[in-house]
């Protein structure tokens, strides 16, 4: 390894679109559907996705100028950096960080839940209950090996990964066009069900998951300084990504309302995986499952890439550890910050299922938080230094600046004690300050004299 080194240019445009629509789809239009519509119905959800589509199209144009004029590695702690300094970036990049931890988790404990449905065996030499959730070893095992392999193959370099995300993404996209075409001309308008049946606390259950399906735009900004694209196409390809996401988040929901009845949606199933199975028999929703699989690992290989170039840019900055800022001596990838997220994620399949939900809202709050950062160094930006570049610049700029930070700080309420879906005790907690915690040691191991 050497110390430190600069980044090769390595991804496209097809690369960076396909890696942010990969990140921000993932599994959830698989395992959580269900969920959408038990808690805000066929109406409650819509509206949560055009409502939350439309903030987060506001905070990814604040990112896409952003991303334009100051395009180097680390994203959300070059701009908070730039405008207000070391110490509000380290509080906004490790804010994003457990959001982008969170996915990794997340996605980690998705891949057993998929697999349990297509392979015998999982439910096995059982090893602790959570939750009600009895965790067992060959289940825990596949997700802790998946999410160490997956670390390895990122340390080969951003060129390999990006290749397998454009696969991945390809076949989950060639799947859901099947579902999406199959509830418009098979399902029923019957089926859908009460449009708010929770009224605005369903409502409000679904917005509250928003920040954490749509994550993932921001990872372009992470591997700015692996572009290989001109400036202004840096903006244009992050909106676009976040428009197709809501666009899909939308037509999901939809085509399992309509694909199946109310009682046939259960919260805790694969509600779409049964929907295309309704729609086009059982090979079919093995089909859909194994597609799944493919968001996941389309997920989380690019929320390995967009956390470990965080860290990695924390560290060159000296807040962390400077063997998070070692490059591979041939790949020149962060491998030190590679293991970091990946050895952590690999701990989350020992919680069980039960992590999902938790690990969706815990993340969401530090994703709100780092979206609110940026907003804020937006509007000092544009302010502080009117001759800045910005090959993207936004038209009415400091208006859509603040309209993301409100939205951003709006967002954030939900998860408060006072907010209407706030955070559970203790497990959604422990993870805030759990990581909140681990952040503050390494910053501290990071001051020490050498």
């Amino acid at each position: 390894m050497t110390d430190r080194g600069t980044l090769p240019q390595s991804l496209g445009r097809r690369d960076v679109l396909t890696l942010a629509f990969g990140a921000m789809i993932g599994w959830s239009w698989v395992v959580l559907s269900g969920t959408w519509l038990a808690q805000g119905g066929l109406g409650g959800t819509l509206l949560a996705f055009l409502l939350g589509g439309v903030i987060i199209l506001v905070i990814g144009s604040v990112y896409a100028e952003l991303a334009s004029a100051l395009p180097w590695v680390g994203g959300e702690h070059v701009y908070a950096q730039r405008a207000f300094g070391p110490g509000a970036a380290f509080l906004c990049t490790w804010a994003i960080t457990l959001g982008y931890f969170s996915v990794s988790a997340f996605e980690a404990v998705a891949l057993p839940t998929v697999l349990e449905t297509l392979v015998p065996g999982l439910d096995a030499y059982p090893l602790w209950t959570l939750a009600g959730w009895t965790v067992t070893a060959p289940w825990a095992g596949v997700g802790c090996a998946t999410a160490l392999l997956l670390t390895l193959l990122n340390m080969r370099g951003l060129r390999f990964a990006a290749v397998m995300q454009t696969v991945l993404v390809l076949a989950m996209v060639g799947v859901g066009l099947l579902l999406f075409f199959g509830a418009f001309s098979r399902g029923s308008l019957e089926n859908p069900g009460p449009l708010l049946p929770e009224g605005l606390s369903g409502f409000s259950a679904v917005l509250m998951m928003v920040p954490f399906l749509f994550v993932g735009f921001d990872v372009i900004p992470q591997a700015a300084e692996e572009l290989r694209i001109p400036r202004r196409s840096i903006g244009a390809l992050l909106l676009t990504a976040v428009a197709l996401a809501a666009l899909w988040y939308a037509v999901v929901a939809t085509s399992v309302a309509l694909a199946l009845p109310t009682e046939g949606r259960a919260a805790e199933g694969l509600a779409t995986a049964d929907a295309m199975g309704a729609l086009w028999g059982p090979e079919a929703r093995a089909l859909l499952v194994l597609a799944g699989l493919g968001g996941i690992l389309s997920s989380w290989n690019a929320f390995m890439i967009g956390g470990s170039r965080a860290i990695y840019a924390m560290a060159q900055a000296g807040q962390l550890p400077a063997v998070f800022a070692q490059l591979h001596a041939r790949y020149q990838t962060p491998t030190a910050a590679l293991a970091l997220l990946g050895g952590l994620s690999a701990c989350a399949p020992f919680f069980g299922r039960p992590a999902l939900v938790w690990l969706v809202d815990a993340g969401g709050l530090g994703i709100t938080v780092a979206y609110a950062w940026v907003a804020a160094a937006f509007l000092a930006l544009r302010r502080r230094e009117p001759e800045l570049p910005r090959p993207f610049r936004l038209p009415g700029g400091r208006l859509i600046g603040y309209a993301a930070l409100l939205a951003s700080l709006g967002l954030s309420l939900l998860y408060l004690p006072f907010g209407p879906a706030a955070l559970t005790w203790p497990a959604e907690w422990a993870i805030v300050l759990g990581w909140a915690g681990l952040g503050a040691g390494l910053y501290a191991l990071a001051q020490r004299p050498s």
